[in-house]
């Protein structure tokens, strides 16, 4: 295991058919349509029961987070967390920045765009602070400035599809906690657990990861948790 960056987790909830979305716009989502299938949404508490014990960074991206309205919210409490974002579009705006900021310890926004909203607010708030990249984001280089920079041993990663590529492209998935929720969702476009370029030749066999299963637990109302060990 690498020792210049930290630990990363990757933790979803996902349907049986691997989908992290309940369909291929950004109007939908988990979070808000879970609540109203019969059948899935009895047991859903136990998710959020689950990511209240993971680690003390969260890493996740501009994108799902406007997807789930923190531009146009207001917080009403601080979580006892620090939330690692990456926003390159950007998808945030001034109130996301702060909103975000009024819910946690301390956010750590990662942007490769010199324009972001976020650099507007450095000044002004104190929990606030951005990691530049000029030249584009690596993520690599990025967990290891983490590291050496911020003191984070642990990350749990709960970004999209297309962000958990990237991590897995690089090799930088320590371990990958799941919980399955009792619902097919199918939908090609559909993001799902990890997305991304595909692979195309037997060539490229040497980009998968295999995984050992460290926890298989069955969870109230056909729930399922599993966690896995990347092997290397």
């Amino acid at each position: 295991m690498e020792n210049k960056r930290p630990i990363t987790t990757l933790f979803i909830l996902m349907s049986l058919d691997g989908k992290i979305s309940t369909g291929a716009t950004d109007q939908l989502d988990v979070d808000q349509d879970f609540p109203k299938i019969d059948g899935v949404k009895e047991g859903l508490n136990q998710y959020y029961e689950i990511e209240q014990t993971m680690d003390y960074y969260s890493l996740n991206t501009g994108r799902v987070m406007a997807k789930i309205g923190v531009n146009e919210k207001k917080a009403e409490k601080k979580i006892d967390c620090e939330f690692i974002i990456i926003d390159r579009e950007p998808h945030l705006d001034q109130n996301g920045v702060r909103y975000l900021c009024d819910f946690t310890k301390r956010l750590l926004l990662v942007t490769d765009n010199l324009e972001h909203p976020a650099f507007k607010l450095k000044n002004e708030i104190s929990n606030l602070e951005i990691l530049y990249y000029q030249e584009g984001i690596d993520l690599k280089k990025m967990l290891e400035d983490l590291k050496e920079n911020y003191h984070v041993e642990r990350i749990t990663i709960q970004s999209g599809g297309t962000l958990n590529g990237e991590f897995l492209k690089s090799n930088l998935f320590d371990y990958v906690h799941i919980v399955i929720a009792p619902v097919l969702i199918g939908g090609k476009d559909t993001s799902t657990l990890v997305d991304g370029e595909s692979i195309m030749s037997i060539e490229e066999l040497n980009r998968l990861r295999s995984l050992k299963l460290i926890t298989c637990k069955v969870l109230k109302d056909s729930y399922v948790e599993l966690i896995y060990k990347v092997n290397r």
